[in-house]
């Protein structure tokens, strides 16, 4: 009895301190999976500060994608600056979207269009769709986020004549995007597992982390979010705009 109740402390006590090294960012489980995909990227925003875009680039890098814009009127702060340099690097550059519950879809769509040149070579933009504020506990029904995300999807389409990518936690993925959008590339966020639609479908991009730390930048957030492509970097080329 006693070996076994020691036993069972001992398996506690292992569960418990690979609960905190997985918090702390120094154990991820998913890291293993991710490895064994060649292309890798990151996605910034100004809360990564003043990025030096060259040493950024050289750590084993094939793409970022810059935050640009949030709903009908944000801008990003940092958007312009880290645009121009990181197009000046060996990248694949893209930039994303926050989408907001409160704006139409057509008043976003045009606010990244006249912030976002459609410059040929650079990734598709991204729709950032994923839960904020109050909305994380009052979630919107799918009808009131499809009212959005239709003509925020079709907008962008028509401006940089290529389809979206969407970014999605599970959460936000099964409750609006799942049997659904089925010519929109998928972006899944999973920091702990390997990602598994619930739908069956097949991710395009995968969030696998979002406490790493690379050399090249000094902002008030510490860590950095990396992903990798489900494809060769020829693959990912073949998304960019004409």
């Amino acid at each position: 009895m006693r070996t076994g109740l020691w036993t069972t402390a001992a398996g506690v006590a292992v569960v418990a301190v690979l609960g905190v090294l997985v918090a702390a960012g120094v154990v991820w489980p998913n890291r293993i999976l991710a490895a064994g995909y060649d292309v890798r990227g990151v996605d910034v925003s100004h809360y990564q500060g003043e990025i030096d875009w060259d040493v950024l680039a050289e750590q084993d890098l094939e793409f970022a994608w810059i935050k640009a814009t949030e709903g009908a009127s944000h801008t990003d702060p940092r958007f312009a600056a880290n645009w121009a340099a990181a197009m000046k690097t060996d990248l694949l550059v893209g930039a994303y979207h926050f989408m907001s519950f409160e704006s139409s879809g057509a008043e976003q769509a045009a606010h990244l269009a006249a912030e976002v040149p459609a410059t040929p070579g650079t990734l598709p933009p991204v729709i950032d769709l994923e839960f904020y504020g109050a909305f994380y506990d009052d979630r919107p029904t799918p009808g009131e986020v499809h009212a959005i995300l239709d003509p925020l999807v079709a907008g962008v389409e028509e401006h940089y004549g290529v389809p979206p990518i969407v970014y999605a936690t599970d959460e936000a993925y099964d409750l609006y995007l799942a049997d659904r959008y089925p010519n929109l590339p998928i972006w899944i966020r999973s920091v702990v597992w390997a990602p598994r639609l619930s739908d069956g479908r097949d991710w395009t991009i995968w969030q696998y982390s979002n406490r790493d730390r690379l050399p090249g930048y000094d902002g008030v957030e510490p860590y950095i979010d990396v992903n990798v492509f489900a494809g060769t970097r020829t693959e990912l080329e073949a998304l960019t705009l004409d």
